[in-house]
Formats: structure tokens, C-alpha cells, sequence
């Protein structure tokens, strides 16, 4: 397991180009260049081609005929202008390999082309539920290059994200994992939970675990984020460790939430025994499980 410097879908590769959205000249000029290339989003299905058996790219299309409003601009990535758009399941244009949902190949983008993945599946998927203001339900347009969107009384509305903690709890060189009530039998990953309204990530942290596992945590750290844009989640990733006092084996899982939590030692994470399946590559769950997998130094002293 090789770990990077970044979770997966980041990385600061995208120029977001703030400037260039607030002008429509230069949003057009944009549009003009030569390099100018545009992602098509069915949905959540992106085009793509397959070069070998680990390796994928997005097929990013040369810009043609007018810009138009439903044009998100995205930023630039290696200095050329990137856009987006939303296409309806009749207007796909069968790519080499065909139109498929990220989790069925994003971890074999290389990570320029994963963050750009991510953002315009963010932007488009905003635009298709934020038609009408939540204010009073007149309908709004697209400004801002798509980054935003206006009511007829001028409000400004502007994409949301849903904070989500996720959290790897540690204790004597084992993490706790638990199986969602309604994935597949074997199916573990790290524990996670909306952050509620008026609450810090780190109490969201301590609640959430002592919610869906019955333990109780302490020592919280942040790690590091990821954005997830399924539809819209922005993943917080904490480390903590098991209370002084609290039984490592008194788990109590909710069962409306897990099926199963349990623990597991680094060498049962190297090599999941059988029937146990752990979290996508492209998933931050995986990043931070990897990462301490990796750590040798982060078992001293649990």
C-alpha cells in the first residue's frame, strides 16, 4: 500500500481561476483557446477511455459553437482553460470505453484528472438540484461562470457542501472498522457521520463514534479532507484514540446504522482475511486506513 501525500480527488493541480468567472469577456475568451476542452456529465457517468488495465482518462472534448450559461467553467489545469457541462442520456457520444460512474474507475485517473472529475461532478450536480431559490421558489439563473446562481430579487446563491467526519479510531495497534446495515456481508470501513447544526467537527467526531460503535474516544486530530462530491459531502478525516477505561470489545453497534464493528490489526488490513472487503481506492476511508498501514511509528505508544 503506497501512500501519497494527499487523499485521492485533491491535490491543488486545478487552477481555479476565480478572476476569470466574474467576466463574461474573459469567460469567452477563455472558451476561444486553442486548449479550451470540455467534460460531459451524464448524471453522474463520465466518458472515458481505458489505456491498459490500470490506467484511465477522461475524455475532454475541444470546445465547439457558442458558449453557453450551461457552461460551468472549471479553472485551468496545465494552463488550459476546462468547462463543464450536464448532458442528458440521449446526447452521449459513445467515447472509447464507454460512459461509466466514478466508482467504477476513478482510482485509475492520474490525480490532475481526478480532481478536475470531482469538481465538475460537484458544480453539475449543484445546478441540477438548485433551479428554483430556496428562499421563496422562483427560479434562478447561472452566473458567475457557473459558480453561482441569481433569483429574480437578486439573491446570490452559491454551491453547497455537506460537512462529513470520518474517523480512524485507534487502540493497541488495532482500528476500528464497521459494515454498514446496508452494504454487502464483509463490507468495513472507517466510521463517519454528518456534522450536526451548531456543532464542532470534533464533538461530530466523540458523538458519532460513541453513537454507532457504543465507544467512547478522546485524543481527536485532524488529518486531512477530501471533497466527495456523491452528491455533495466534503469528508473530514480525524484520528483518535480509545478512552482511558473504555473495554475495547464492549462495542454496542446501532443497528440502524452497522451491521458489524470490529477491530483490525495492521496485518489483517494488509491482507484482508477472506470475505472482508475494504473501502475504494478512491475513498478517503482507504487513504487514511493506508496511511496508517504504512505508519509504523503511529502504533508507539497506543
Amino acid at each position: 500500500m503506497a501512500r501519497v501525500g494527499h487523499p485521492p480527488l485533491t491535490g491543488g493541480y486545478l487552477d481555479r481561476d476565480g478572476v476569470t468567472r466574474l467576466s463574461e469577456s474573459a469567460l469567452d475568451a477563455a472558451w476561444a483557446e486553442p486548449g479550451a476542452r470540455v467534460l460531459r456529465i451524464a448524471g453522474s457517468q463520465l466518458p472515458l477511455r481505458f489505456l491498459g488495465a490500470d490506467r484511465a482518462q477522461l475524455e475532454l472534448v475541444p470546445v465547439a459553437g457558442e458558449r453557453g450559461a450551461a457552461h460551468a467553467y472549471l479553472g485551468r489545469l496545465a494552463g488550459e482553460p476546462m468547462f463543464a457541462i450536464a448532458v442528458r442520456a440521449e446526447e452521449q457520444l459513445a467515447p472509447a470505453a464507454g460512459w461509466l460512474h466514478p466508482f467504477e474507475f476513478g482510482w485509475l485517473l492520474l490525480p490532475p484528472e481526478a480532481e478536475l472529475m470531482a469538481t465538475a461532478l460537484a458544480i453539475t450536480a449543484w445546478h441540477a438540484s438548485a433551479g428554483f431559490s430556496a428562499r421563496d421558489g422562483q427560479p434562478t439563473e447561472t452566473a458567475n461562470g457557473g459558480w453561482a446562481r441569481i433569483d429574480p430579487h437578486g439573491g446570490e446563491h452559491f454551491p453547497r457542501t455537506d460537512p462529513v467526519v470520518i474517523v480512524r479510531v485507534e487502540h493497541e495497534g488495532r482500528l476500528l472498522l464497521g459494515s454498514n446495515a446496508l452494504w454487502e456481508t464483509g463490507r468495513f470501513s472507517l466510521l463517519a457521520g454528518f456534522v450536526d447544526a451548531g456543532e464542532s467537527a470534533e464533538e461530530a467526531v466523540v458523538r458519532e463514534v460513541a453513537e454507532e460503535s457504543g465507544a467512547r474516544v478522546d485524543r481527536v486530530q485532524y488529518v486531512t479532507s477530501q471533497p466527495w462530491p456523491f452528491p455533495r459531502s466534503f469528508m473530514l478525516g480525524f484520528s483518535a484514540r480509545l478512552a482511558p477505561g473504555v473495554d475495547p470489545e464492549a462495542l454496542a453497534p446501532d443497528p440502524t446504522e452497522l451491521s458489524e464493528v470490529r477491530w483490525f490489526t495492521r496485518d489483517e488490513l494488509r491482507n484482508p482475511p477472506p470475505g472482508i472487503r475494504l473501502p475504494m481506492p478512491m475513498s478517503i476511508a482507504r487513504w487514511l486506513i493506508d496511511q496508517w498501514v504504512d505508519d509504523e511509528e503511529q502504533s508507539v505508544g497506543a
